[in-house]
């Protein structure tokens, strides 16, 4: 069993660590690349990095994370979570519209858990995201959602997918019921978005 922890001082002196956030640097901007730029965000992190490198590798994420879901919804294109690219760009959405979610913005955070929802080729996680937009429509906090509707128990860690909120407390058919007429009402938003989308 090897020790978990990791050496912070030794890594800022590792000539290969170093070397490999530097290349992670010019990948991730050369190719665009959201999956690279989250490799360099941990690296990052990891070794404490400046706030301003961490804060910019965020912003570098989430602009072009949008900027995909721009395409995507242009060209009528869905994310597929078997492909690396398309998973850390729906993952950078997803965190984006929980941190709109903890801050209380309940109308962003919501629009953004519908759109994933209707971009997301993924059933669980589709319903995940209609869930998300349930719970946020039916006025509960982001701190009480976590409280009392989600099970962090079993999250499956080595899932890829496990960045996304899909453990609830209630099986998915009972918070369904639970939350009906808000699932009515944003199925509406979908529908009305889509056709909008159709006529473009």
């Amino acid at each position: 069993m090897t020790n978990p922890e990791i050496h912070v001082e030794e890594l800022k002196k590792d000539p290969e660590f170093l070397a490999n956030i530097a290349r992670l640097e010019v990948e991730c901007k050369e190719e665009e690349s959201i999956a690279k730029g989250y490799q360099l965000l941990d690296a990052q992190l990891i070794i404490e990095a400046a706030e301003d490198d961490i804060n910019e590798i965020f912003t570098f994420i989430v602009n072009t994370a949008f900027d995909r879901l721009a395409e995507k919804l242009t060209r009528s294109k869905m994310f597929n979570m078997q492909n690396t690219e398309d998973l850390a760009t729906a993952r950078a959405i997803y965190e984006h519209a929980i941190q709109r979610y903890s801050e209380k913005d309940q109308k962003g955070a919501k629009e953004i858990f519908l759109i994933l929802n209707y971009t997301i080729d993924h059933a669980e996680l589709k319903d995940a995201m209609m869930l998300h937009a349930a719970v946020v429509m039916a006025g509960i906090g982001f701190d009480d959602f976590i409280e009392q509707h989600v099970d962090v128990s079993k999250v499956d860690e080595s899932d890829p997918l496990a960045f996304f909120i899909q453990t609830f407390t209630q099986s998915k058919e009972e918070m369904f019921h639970t939350f009906e007429k808000e699932i009515v009402l944003a199925k509406n938003e979908i529908r009305i978005f889509s056709d909008s989308q159709q006529e473009l």
